[in-house]
């Protein structure tokens, strides 16, 4: 395995700026910058010089034994003053040692996962928590990263291979002192295994709308205040507003922290019949886009329809409260009268529809928790169709508990590795 080395803190001017090294040859690499090593786990200030004696910086260097560190392997980290200058002339000098390779995006959490120091749905965790915005989306993140989804699905492995090893004790002991019918104990625990994996796959929708955010569109006819709304909400000019009906003719998306929750705005072209090339592809983007939208705020007059359909949760309000002779129900981005309002109900609404989020994620964890149950519906079809059939049962459940292995990464998913660790940043 190489020795890599990275800068892993943010780039730019800061107090101070980590350079992580990992690898067999870490420790070799540290010395030739820093002379005499302090102990590992003791962190210790050293003068780091240039193969050419010039003093680089006077770093803080502290040393992680094997299996000790983040990635398992030797790792040295040095606490350098946050200069560019300073972390280009460290970056420099290493790269001349023969030993070090510059690190790959995803690399030391990689050798984490090879190093068994985290699981795949750790990783996955951990992706998610360095890309939290919000504290719903670091409140999911650190639990999936603490590692209580790889619990949950070690419970159902555990409880599985228990239901296979029934079965197939009746098969190769049948002449011995086994219970003669275990499918009460085998559909008992199928049962609990497939009413929790079910569970987490209700709940897979609410937690990726956390992880990525929820969208809220504003939806209307032209010039009825959609875009001064949405700069009320947003606080800011975020969209151009003018008498001019058809102004905005893209989605333009506000993305904000509303009571925890990542939620974009969107404000979409005015809906109508219109001879504009331009304005209608804007007019069919709007449509398509609020349509896709997890909930609708829409404005129109007392008279005017809505342009589809609202589903149950979406709400209607009547626009400009501040020239409407009833402002029961009316909302003005001009004066914010009825905004506090509005986000309190988006708020409260989305709230309650991520309550069920659970501990998956992402569409792959869905994937491979209902091919697990699928599994474990024919494994129990077998089960109750008697002896003859036990092995093809006991088959299936081992099925089942392969679908949940890929959960954690133990098999079937290098062709995701990859993809998974190319999100991450080259010190991570």
């Amino acid at each position: 395995m190489e020795t890599v080395f990275a800068l892993s803190s943010a780039e730019g001017k800061a107090g101070v700026a980590i350079i992580r090294i990992s690898g067999p040859d870490a420790f070799k690499s540290a010395k030739l910058l820093c002379g005499d090593l302090p102990q590992v786990r003791k962190p210790s200030v050293r003068e780091l010089k240039a193969s050419d004696g010039t003093q680089l910086d006077e770093a803080l260097i502290v040393l992680f034994d094997k299996n000790h560190s983040f990635t398992g392997d030797e790792t040295v980290e040095l606490h350098l003053h946050g200069s560019p200058a300073i972390v280009t002339s460290v970056l420099a000098e290493l790269s001349l040692i023969d030993e070090l390779s510059p690190a790959n995006p995803g690399d030391f959490t990689r050798r984490a996962l090879e190093n068994g120091r985290l699981d795949l749905s750790q990783v996955e965790g951990l992706a998610d928590l360095i890309d939290s915005e919000t504290e719903a989306q670091r409140r999911q993140a650190i639990r999936v990263f603490k590692g209580e989804f790889a619990d949950k699905t070690e419970g159902w492995r555990k409880k599985l291979i228990r239901a296979a090893a029934l079965i197939e004790a009746t098969i190769d002991f049948a002449d011995e002192e086994v219970p003669t019918d275990v499918s009460p104990e085998v559909n008992a625990l199928i049962d609990h295994v497939v009413s929790e994996i079910q569970d987490e796959i209700n709940g897979v929708k609410s937690a990726e709308r956390i992880r990525l955010g929820f969208e809220v569109a504003i939806v209307g006819a032209p010039n009825v205040g959609k875009s001064t709304l949405l700069n009320r909400i947003a606080g800011r000019e975020a969209a151009i507003t003018s008498e001019y009906a058809g102004t905005t003719r893209d989605v333009i998306e506000v993305r904000m922290d509303l009571g925890g929750l990542p939620v974009t705005f969107l404000d979409t072209a005015g809906l109508r019949e219109t001879d504009d090339f331009v304005e209608s592809i804007g007019i069919d983007r709007a449509r398509e886009r609020a349509q896709m939208a997890d909930l609708c705020v829409f404005l129109k007059e007392e008279d005017q329809k809505p342009e589809f359909d609202p589903r149950p949760d979406d709400i209607i309000l009547t626009p400009k409260a501040d020239i409407q002779d009833n402002e029961n129900g009316a909302i003005s981005g001009k004066t914010g009268f009825g905004v506090t309002a509005l986000l309190d109900r988006i708020s409260t609404t989305l709230k309650l529809r991520s309550s069920n989020a659970g501990l998956a994620t992402r569409i792959r964890h869905q994937e491979a928790m209902i091919s697990g149950v699928k599994s474990l519906r024919v494994a129990q079809n077998y089960v109750n169709g008697g002896g003859d059939v036990a092995e093809f049962a006991a088959e299936e459940i081992r099925s089942a508990v392969r679908a949940l292995d890929s959960l954690v990464g133990r098999i079937g998913v290098e062709n995701l590795l990859d993809e998974i660790f190319a999100s991450f940043c080259l010190g991570k």
